[in-house]
């Protein structure tokens, strides 16, 4: 006989009780439950993730609330980085309260040391204003990539020459896979230049890669990929710089993400003084991203030289880039986004079992 599990739910938009068997994962039945029925989050693990991914919209989500810290009815503090005892690892907590959703939330990523490869998780809690009650715990690893890809792909939209057609990322993990998706879509690109070494020799990845788009090329050398890019993603997890000045043959928008090493930093800090910078919150970002703390450090850098913010940028009121030189944006990742993210998806699973 097959084990049955129960778990009932009470939202404030809808109730409903999951029934799951050991086969079934969190593809279930949903049925009406009673008001007596004790409380419980939404579960929601990494292969419910991943079926609802193409349903939920990314762009409009993070474009919403990017907009609402603009007008001050969305909250972001710092993320907070607390270390476990005796070395044994750490985890980050990005936190965000979205007003107009009537939601807050924490992301916990921890990073757990083990005898061979780190142990790296992400897991998102969504709560309600009204009630206070947890509305969905989700696993976020695969959510950490979209919401990542999407602020690039805001920025992409709001800084990029208007006439740009050629596109470069580096790097061909996860991260940049989803940048590229997120990416062709913005502009009629006549080309979009992929580099990765993980990729040299690899026929079964580069035609993965290559089928992502009609206008991919796949690049077996850095400097070709770059060559003549109007837009530069980096999508890599490497510490130190992947670029040198001599690989960009005009002025570009270049963009870059965060890894989990200790000052990260994709671009030469030295370079931040010759740029239009700009990154996904002025409040937060220049504290934490490698680059710009080096830059303030060793370089006579200022962060009050960032010329915008996603929330300016989206509000119509930060200044465009010169297009006469370097353009940066930098993100860190914001636990706004990931409370975002998770607030579209559980509205998502929401509407699939109120139908």
């Amino acid at each position: 006989m097959q084990a049955i599990f129960t778990i009932k739910v009470q939202t404030g938009l809808f109730d409903f009780r999951i029934v799951l068997t050991p086969q079934a994962g969190n593809d279930v039945e949903s049925r009406p439950m009673s008001s007596t029925d004790k409380v419980f989050p939404l579960i929601v693990q990494q292969d419910a993730v991943r079926k609802a991914l193409p349903h939920l919209d990314v762009r409009g989500a993070l474009t919403r609330m990017f907009l609402a810290l603009a007008n001050d009815s969305a909250v972001q503090p710092p993320q907070t980085f607390t270390p476990f005892p005796q070395g044994a690892g750490d985890f980050i907590t990005y936190l965000g309260v979205m007003a107009d959703a009537k939601v807050f939330g924490a992301k916990l990523s921890p990073c757990i040391v083990t005898e061979s490869k780190p142990v790296v998780t992400a897991w998102t809690a969504l709560m309600s204003m009204e009630t206070g009650q947890p509305l969905m715990w989700c696993d976020a690893g695969l959510l950490t990539i979209e919401r990542t890809a999407g602020a690039t792909a805001l920025a992409v939209d709001h800084l990029a020459v208007p006439h740009a057609r050629r596109l470069a990322i580096v790097g061909a993990g996860a991260v940049g896979q989803a940048h590229l998706r997120h990416l062709a879509a913005l502009r009629p690109w006549d080309s979009i230049n992929v580099f990765s070494p993980e990729l040299a020799g690899n026929e079964a990845k580069r035609a993965a890669i290559s089928a992502l788009h009609d206008r991919v090329l796949v690049c077996t050398k850095l400097e070709d990929c770059l060559r003549d890019a109007d837009v530069v993603a980096l999508c890599t997890s490497s510490g130190t710089p992947v670029l040198s000045e001599e690989m960009l043959t005009k002025p570009a928008l270049i963009t870059s993400i965060s890894t989990n090493v200790a000052n990260a930093h994709e671009i030469p800090p030295a370079w931040l003084r010759n740029m239009d910078v700009y990154c996904d919150y002025r409040q937060t970002t220049p504290a934490s991203a490698g680059e710009m703390k080096l830059a303030a450090q060793l370089h006579d850098w200022s962060p009050a030289s960032v010329l915008g913010d996603l929330p300016e940028l989206v509000s119509g009121t930060a200044r465009k880039p010169s297009w006469r030189q370097h353009a940066f944006f930098r993100s860190i990742g914001l636990g706004l986004e990931d409370v975002a993210i998770a607030n579209e998806l559980f509205r998502h699973l929401a509407g699939q079992r109120s139908d």
